[in-house]
């Protein structure tokens, strides 16, 4: 029985991609796009910038499709989180200026106004202190946590060793929990 595209990993489709075949990459694009936007809109807090990223980074691989340095042992996943994070990094040296974006989102009409408030307050205050956090903390926080990425798998992404990454997780997560406690969201001694 003969494979269809989206059958193919994604190693398979940046060989047709590699010989120019738009079908192959429209089906990588669909496949892998929401994946990398919601690691950019991590490290951006903006969702133009995020789609911006991803975009560019996508046109990238079709305009020059031999950045793809096949046989290097670097699944395509891998490779391209080291392509949007660069170009992260890249943004965030020219603007400087995070924006905070939070998407406020009411499920549920039970909740009084007050503790949709309180709810909001806190989100902001998290989102603001990954923010502030430099840039390998956030990083390393990013891909770790939300984008789920073994430490093994993020550690090459950011071309450091694992023990350099399990060091910035951890400074991250004393940053954060610091700055929520300097903002009265949790209390000193408090887990969580």
């Amino acid at each position: 029985m003969a494979k269809t595209l989206e059958d193919l990993n994604d190693e398979s489709l940046m060989d047709l991609v590699l010989e120019q075949n738009h079908q192959a990459f429209s089906v990588l694009v669909t496949r892998r796009h929401e994946m990398f936007y919601a690691a950019a809109y991590r490290m951006m807090q903006a969702r133009e910038e995020a789609e911006d990223i991803v975009q560019d980074g996508f046109l990238k691989i079709w305009q020059n499709p031999k950045i793809w340095k096949k046989g290097q042992g670097a699944k395509f996943t891998t490779w391209f989180y080291k392509v949007i994070i660069n170009l992260c990094l890249d943004k965030l040296k020219k603007t400087k200026n995070i924006h905070i974006e939070i998407d406020q989102k009411i499920s549920s009409n039970n909740q009084s106004q007050e503790q949709m408030l309180q709810e909001l307050a806190e989100q902001q205050a998290l989102e603001k202190a990954i923010s502030d956090l430099p840039v390998k903390q956030k990083t390393a926080l990013n891909l770790c946590v939300y984008e789920e990425v073994s430490n093994k798998e993020a550690a090459r992404i950011m071309d450091i060793n694992v023990k350099a990454l399990e060091s910035l997780l951890m400074r991250a997560k004393s940053g954060i929990r610091a700055a929520l406690i300097r903002e009265g969201v949790i209390e000193e001694g408090q887990t969580g």
